[in-house]
């Protein structure tokens, strides 16, 4: 009860903030494990769809602890910013790419993807891996995403989704309702945070619906790819 009355005095941008706040220490230890790895495949799909436009700038909104960011930097762009409201995620996201020499190429900025901080037209490319559901106001972070990216410039968007073919439906719903938000809790020491994951996702319009929405602010082009039976889903288009 006091994690909801939380999100309801706060909202959910501030909920948000704090609860990737207080895990980002165990973040990437719990995304690797809890998805058995593959998560960094369904990132190199994402990679994948870039690599025949040749982005020299690319935004990566979300960016966490920068996953999505460092993969990218295979596509030898000029530039990655990566941007993220939550200040630890991001501290930990800037440690890896010293680590791996990327802070050449890559840049990150704690900034909100609902008000991003950049000019009309500026990106070749904009990518978010398992950040748009977190949005406060869904619409608004795609607007300006669509604002910042150039003209006939590359979306792509990696989200969960939710499977329906049985019966791999009933045991992702077992897993994800069950299993997950209970390891999330042991190892990440956060009562709710884990319990945020399964809700949002259920509540996320996917697949036809997130299209319609995108059509909506002016993508185009669009497609959908469904990964691992429909777990997660790709979604790509052009400005």
């Amino acid at each position: 009860m006091k994690d909801l009355e939380n999100f309801v005095n706060t909202g959910k941008k501030e909920y948000v903030r704090n609860m990737f706040n207080s895990i980002a220490n165990r973040y990437d230890f719990l995304n690797h494990f809890l998805s058995m790895n593959i998560d960094y495949l369904w990132r190199k799909k994402v990679i994948s769809i870039l690599k025949p436009y040749h982005p020299e700038s690319i935004l990566d909104v979300a960016t966490g602890t920068a996953d999505l960011a460092i993969q990218a930097t295979t596509l030898k762009p000029n530039q990655i910013i990566g941007i993220d409201i939550s200040e630890e995620m991001l501290k930990i996201g800037q440690e890896k790419i010293v680590d791996k020499n990327k802070d050449s190429i890559i840049q990150l900025v704690n900034a909100d993807a609902e008000n991003i901080p950049f000019e009309n037209d500026c990106f070749d490319a904009c990518m978010v891996a398992f950040g748009v559901r977190n949005f406060e106001d869904l619409k608004q972070g795609l607007t300006e995403m669509h604002r910042v990216l150039k003209p006939n410039g590359k979306v792509v968007i990696l989200e969960f989704s939710k499977p329906t073919q049985f019966p791999i439906k009933q045991l992702y719903g077992f897993y994800f309702k069950r299993i997950l938000p209970f390891v999330g809790k042991l190892v990440s020491k956060n009562n709710n945070a884990y319990m945020y994951l399964p809700d949002s996702v259920s509540k996320f319009p996917e697949r036809e619906n997130f299209i319609i929405l995108l059509k909506e602010i002016g993508f185009k082009e669009l497609q959908v790819n469904l990964l691992t039976f429909g777990i997660a889903s790709i979604y790509s288009g052009t400005k």
